[in-house]
């Protein structure tokens, strides 16, 4: 059995007491207002919660896949890179994530919020709409559901370090826990993110849950590609890994 590295120890441990203080204090409430990522024109963002949120999981399942394939993956990006860079690319790629998924939001809310002002709401009533959970029915109801959205989770940051694995390991048989067939790292991580952008822009789901932030998965595979590429190029990595 793989041992676990450091890093990826101490990271483990951190989110699993965040998710035993979720369940613990507050009902479950409190520590998702406190630090889970809502929208910045939302009332409850707090600018802490663009690192908060990376240790926050919306349920059991929820953190058990993700500590599972921190430690998978995780491990041996670790092993070949060394802590400092590791965190690097895992602290990046989740402040990837929340850049692309909230860039999202806000190419899909602000032309919706345009369209109320053009109606002859004013910026002042918007707010005041939202702070009574009203809906805006001329509009319809995505315009609440961006307002509101919220992301948990450390998915962006995993993804990151997949890319890295795969980069570095683009032979390695990877297979879906539900689809048992081994597939080549070069093949299948693009193939996830690739079904993660379709998800996103389209709404369809094909094997996460359909509230899933997809476009942080990307915005963290992408950050993950960058750094490996550019560290790559440039030989900043003493122990290089090609």
């Amino acid at each position: 059995m793989m041992r676990i590295s450091e890093s990826v120890k101490h990271l483990i441990i951190i989110n699993a007491i965040m998710f035993v203080g979720t369940l613990a204090i507050g009902n479950g409430v409190l520590f998702y207002d406190w630090f889970a990522m809502h929208f910045p024109k939302n009332d409850a963002f707090q600018p802490w919660q663009i690192v908060t949120h990376m240790f926050m999981h919306g349920g059991a399942m929820h953190i058990l896949f993700n500590m599972f394939a921190l430690w998978m993956f995780g491990t041996p990006v670790e092993q070949a890179l060394g802590s400092k860079r590791f965190l690097f690319i895992y602290f990046s790629a989740g402040l990837g994530a929340v850049a692309l998924q909230v860039g999202y939001y806000y190419f899909k809310y602000l032309p919706m919020e345009a369209e109320a002002l053009s109606l002859g709401f004013t910026h002042e009533q918007i707010v005041e709409v939202f702070k009574e959970g009203k809906v805006f029915r001329a509009i319809g109801q995505q315009f609440n559901e961006i307002y509101y959205a919220s992301m948990v989770g450390a998915s962006g940051c995993i993804m990151g370090i997949l890319v890295a694995f795969g980069m570095m390991n683009p032979n390695a048989e990877l297979m879906l826990i539900f689809l048992p067939i081994p597939i080549k790292a070069k093949y299948f991580i693009p193939g996830i993110i690739i079904l993660d952008l379709i998800s996103g822009v389209t709404g369809q789901s094909f094997f996460s849950p359909s509230n899933t932030a997809y476009m942080a998965h990307v915005g963290g595979a992408l950050t993950g590609f960058i750094i490996m590429w550019y560290w790559k190029k440039t030989q900043f990595n003493k122990n290089r890994w090609n």
